[in-house]
């Protein structure tokens, strides 16, 4: 079975039953996985069995359920996005205005003591039903078409509650202006209600406009993200250089980058070096030098130099469309906790509805006159206050800026369960090399005896291990290297399977290797045994480079710490999270690393399929445990754990290994995602509490539970208003998010 994930744009969404109404939908189609549609970024994700299920098949269901689907651009540029959502918004914009000019004019004209100053034609009730008939049908247009398309699907959203509100007091109204002597007869004013209908309708496409206007703010990082990529590039065919769109790049293309460029693409540098800002990817401000066979990333900044490299992911395959990508399916993921609040939601429009008549009922039958107009007023009053879309914008929209916020910082986030649980995390497991240590071995420490030099002891030791296959070796050869120590030939060289080289440069017989390897050759250690055994004590490899006349001098390697690692550790200790180390080294050298880094628990001589149970013991322990690791040795430790995070940088990043990639090196940076989580979830909570605690306070006041204490009742435009705001509030309390300073 191969499984396709996909992002559609959905069109027509006004709350949390919408969202469930379309994903209960697409559940019910043969071959889709998994479904999850986002109300905040009006985007579905969903994961289905390609060979079952195609894009028509997924439009023509959620078109059949009243809403519109459209497949996502992946190429979709910044402006391009942005463009469509400013056009959506222009076109509310208008209708707002003009729905509220309308019903302001009608209200003028008809509210108590207002109507008095208002002319003569504007309390004319016939010219009052001519002003708010277009509001009702054509400004509200929408909210009918959404209405009568839940209803035919056996569902009931918000916009069923307004429609039910407003007509009520549109038909209402027209029945007290052609039977007045009815409605007195039966002890009620014949006075219309159609400032009512007119502006819940303008007020709440107010709401829907300052929502949306909002919401335009939660996908910002969306929007710079794709704003960083080069339009054009600056290819070499044929030996000619010629400036050619981005979309015209093709892989194996050589291309000059000049200082200040973006560099267009993913590549391989063939020629030049330079200093390049990283940090629009990775978070970090530093740029990073860059030379021949150094891999450069698209959208990145070229600082001082010029180069050409080779073009070697384009499209979708470069780093920056794989992190618009996550970005975007993480935006529209769902977090555990929203599920409290779609479940609330499912039952929530047919209690407000039952809630609704037994308002009517009771203020008919017990109120006070006219009990008519009372009953009417305040059944509509709770029908428009309960809307239900701050609970459903709750989670998704501080779920779209946290995720946004950690993309800006190089945190990339695969899902919003992933960002929930991650606060949660009060134990973190660091695979030690490549992690905590750079992975790499380097050369730590050069000691000699009298008559010797750090650069003879290198020339000499490069000049034997050049010829060495050992990891140990390139580490020695490279620091002769980096200080531009030349090379020696070496004749008769020999290689000791577990022990060392030997060889002879010059007159003189040399050899380089372990402590036996000179025993072997009855090479006396002499002064330099109490340095070899402190160089051993600090987690070191040491090499003894001897002569025929004894040892000359001492060479220790070691896998050097990150520069990190230290404040890594340490602010995660500070967090209150117990911090591991996990390592297949020996307890004496891990023990060693540990002690520099400060962390108290050591994992050690743990071979590389026994890091899932190491993580499933720690786990038994009753702790939520995220695991550190390179994202592909360590893959199943990372699917162990609670939450896995790998770390990675420039193209070489896993992106699928773990629920969380660190785009850049800096250990800081897991302390800053977990901080990401705790804030975020702490933003959710609040605007969860003030949704739900918006509708327990209101609702009851809708009803009228004030009035016998203090005489109060809530005016349905007030209702209206309250209801739009509440929404706003929600997505304003979110967007505060980005303003938060995560570790």
């Amino acid at each position: 079975m191969e499984h396709t994930k996909k992002i559609y744009t959905i069109k027509g969404m006004h709350c949390a039953s919408c969202v469930l109404m379309i994903e209960k939908s697409l559940k019910k189609i043969d071959g889709v996985v998994e479904a999850n549609v986002n109300l905040a970024n009006e985007k579905a994700t969903i994961t289905f069995d390609r060979n079952k299920v195609d894009d028509n098949k997924i439009m023509s269901t959620v078109s059949s359920a009243g809403y519109e689907a459209m497949v996502q651009e992946e190429t979709m540029s910044a402006d391009e996005h942005r463009e469509h959502m400013v056009k959506d918004l222009g076109k509310l914009k208008w209708e707002v205005v003009v729905s509220l000019v309308l019903g302001g004019l009608i209200l003028w004209g008809s509210f108590p003591g207002l109507m008095d100053t208002a002319p003569a034609i504007l309390r004319n009730f016939w010219l009052q039903l001519i002003i708010a008939t277009p509001v009702q049908f054509w400004f509200g247009r929408q909210f009918y078409k959404s209405a009568i398309r839940a209803i035919a699907h056996g569902n009931a959203n918000m916009d069923v509650l307004v429609v039910i509100g407003t007509t009520v007091a549109y038909i209402y109204s027209i029945f007290v202006i052609i039977f007045p002597e009815y409605v007195k007869a039966i002890g009620v004013e014949a006075m219309p209600y159609f400032d009512v209908s007119s502006l819940i309708i303008g007020l709440i496409l107010l709401g829907r406009f300052l929502e949306s206007r909002a919401k335009l703010g939660t996908s910002e990082a969306i929007k710079k993200l794709l704003q960083l990529q080069a339009k054009s590039a600056r290819v070499i065919r044929d030996g000619i250089e010629v400036d050619v769109p981005i979309e015209a790049v093709v892989i194996g293309d050589l291309i000059r980058v000049k200082p200040g460029e973006k560099i267009p693409v993913d590549g391989i540098i063939m020629e030049g070096e330079s200093w390049v800002d990283e940090s629009m990817i990775t978070g970090e401000s530093m740029p990073v030098t860059k030379k021949k066979n150094d891999s450069v990333v698209g959208a990145t900044i070229n600082k001082n130099g010029a180069f050409i490299f080779r073009a070697e992911k384009i499209g979708s395959e470069t780093m920056l469309a794989r992190i618009v990508k996550m970005v975007q399916e993480a935006q529209g993921s769902k977090a555990p906790i929203q599920r409290l609040a779609d479940q609330v939601s499912s039952y929530f429009v047919p209690i407000v509805i039952v809630l609704a008549i037994v308002t009517f009922g009771v203020w008919y039958i017990w109120g006070p006159a006219p009990t008519l107009s009372y009953a009417l007023l305040n059944a509509i009053a709770v029908l428009i206050i309960a809307c239900p879309c701050a609970m459903g914008l709750a989670t998704p929209t501080a779920i779209m800026v946290g995720t946004g916020k950690g993309a800006e910082n190089g945190i990339l986030i695969k899902d919003a369960e992933s960002l929930e649980i991650a606060h949660k995390v009060d134990a973190v497991i660091f695979d030690k090399t490549g992690t905590l240590t750079v992975g790499k071995p380097e050369v730590t420490d050069v000691k000699f005896v009298e008559g010797y030099d750090e650069k003879a002891i290198l020339r000499i030791a490069a000049s034997l291990e050049v010829n060495s296959e050992h990891p140990l070796a390139e580490s020695i050869v490279n620091q002769a290297k980096r200080l531009n120590i030349g090379i020696q030939a070496v004749v008769g060289f020999r290689a000791i399977p577990g022990l060392g080289v030997e060889g002879v440069i010059g007159d003189t017989k040399y050899s380089i290797g372990s402590r036996k390897l000179s025993e072997n050759n009855g090479i006396d250690l002499g002064d330099l045994k109490h340095s070899i055994d402190s160089l051993e004590d600090s987690a070191k490899t040491v090499m003894i480079l001897g002569s025929e006349d004894g040892v000359i001098g001492l060479i220790a390697v070691a896998d050097v710490i990150k520069d990190s690692a230290v404040a890594g550790v340490e602010v995660l200790k500070q967090m209150g999270i117990e911090v591991i180390m996990l390592t297949g080294d020996n307890k004496k050298t891990a023990n060693a690393i540990a002690a520099k880094l400060n962390i108290g628990r050591v994992l050690a001589e743990v071979l590389p399929d026994e890091k899932e149970a190491e993580v499933k013991r720690v786990q038994s322990e009753n702790k939520i445990v995220a695991m550190i690791g390179d994202g592909i040795n360590d893959a199943p430790a990372l699917a162990q754990a609670d939450v896995g995070i790998a770390m990675g940088s420039g193209t070489d990043v896993a992106i699928e290994a773990a629920d969380i990639t660190l785009v850049n090196k800096n250990l800081r940076s897991i302390a800053s995602a977990i901080s990401l989580s705790r804030q975020t979830m702490k933003t959710i909570r609040l605007n969860l509490f003030w949704a739900f605690g918006y509708n327990i306070i209101l609702i009851p006041v809708a009803m009228g539970a004030l009035y016998p204490f203090f005489g109060l009742l809530l005016n349905p435009i007030f209702a209206s208003a309250a209801m739009a705001l509440s929404s706003v509030s929600v997505v304003s309390n979110s967007l505060l998010l980005k303003r938060k300073k995560i570790i």
